[in-house]
């Protein structure tokens, strides 16, 4: 397994063994300002099959998987439209964008292999430029992918982000400016749109679009033809004891986000950093044991997709 850079700016994750390419990692997109502009990544099973949107007509700044803020301070780096309370969603000038400056050593290749070949990572710096050109944020960004087993793979992002501003920035999102249960900010992971009306799975099992707003330290979602699915545990920056709280859509559209800013603001001095971290496992159904089992994720958290693999089986 090796990220290579396709000339394209565009990194691929290969995978000798799957045969397949299991992710692009687009680190210099070219789209319109409106968007927010970010690198994003595009996921497939060990099979082939997408689990990853990109740009889909609802929301076209919806990206794979992506980091995205849709309050930083005054600046919007989710894309399209802010909400202001009282008025509803805005077109304002504030659409800030991702800039990807540099990948460290070791960047791609065979140097970006691990020492057993089934894993391979990348870290790269990017500095994120509000609208009028100012440098709001730096980041250090580290994406390590590895094999699990034959039909599951996971990656691992951790975006440590340094606010480079001179005075505080307060990272939000809708609910935290008074749009009830619409606390997306973070990490995001946007589904195929064929995966609408999927499962959502929670420790406790099926939990569905009430996921929303509650706190976990993981969801999975599974397509509605109990084929593929993508589990996201939550490893970054933690509000509550019991995890943060979710942004989860299955019914409009699939979705998964830890949004730690869900319901308050996080704010951030100048100079200080803030790591938002996940995990994302996917999994394909053929040859994926039946037996509960746990995967040990890199950062060292352990989950259950026991209750994951259980929700597939056919009724």
């Amino acid at each position: 397994m090796h990220f290579e850079d396709d000339g394209a700016a565009r990194l691929l994750l290969r995978d000798a063994d799957a045969g397949t390419v299991l992710a692009e990692y687009v680190y210099a997109p070219a789209e319109p300002p409106l968007e927010s502009p970010r690198p994003y990544a595009l996921l497939r099973s060990t099979a082939g099959a997408e689990a990853t949107a990109y740009r889909p007509d609802d929301h076209v700044w919806h990206k794979g998987l992506s980091v995205a803020l849709p309050v930083v301070g005054s600046e919007n780096f989710w894309g399209g439209p802010t909400y202001v309370h009282g008025e509803g969603y805005v077109q304002l000038a504030n659409n800030g964008s991702q800039v990807h400056r540099a990948f460290l050593s070791p960047q791609r290749g065979p140097e970006s292999r691990g020492e057993d070949g089934r894993d391979a990572h990348v870290t790269e710096v990017l500095d994120w430029i509000a609208e009028d050109g100012r440098r709001v944020l730096s980041e250090e960004r580290r994406l390590r992918a590895r094999r699990l087993d034959a039909a599951t793979w996971a990656l691992s992002w951790h975006s440590a982000l340094r606010n480079e501003t001179d005075g505080p920035l307060g990272f939000g999102s809708p609910t935290s400016k008074g749009r009830e249960n619409a606390g997306y900010a973070g990490i995001f992971w946007r589904g195929p749109s064929p995966w609408t009306g999927g499962e959502i799975v929670g420790p406790g099992g099926v939990v569905g679009d009430a996921a929303r707003g509650a706190a976990g330290p993981w969801l999975a979602f599974v397509d509605p033809s109990r084929t593929t699915g993508v589990l996201v545990v939550d490893t970054g920056l933690t509000v509550t004891a019991h995890g943060n709280p979710w942004f989860a859509r299955s019914e409009e559209y699939a979705g998964l986000n830890p949004a730690p800013f869900f319901y308050e603001e996080t704010t951030l001095a100048p100079g200080e950093t803030l790591v938002l971290a996940a995990v994302i496992v996917v999994g394909e159904h053929e040859g994926l044991p039946r037996r509960e089992r746990r995967l040990l994720v890199e950062e060292g958290r352990r989950i259950e997709p026991g209750v994951f693999l259980a929700a597939r089986e056919p009724r």
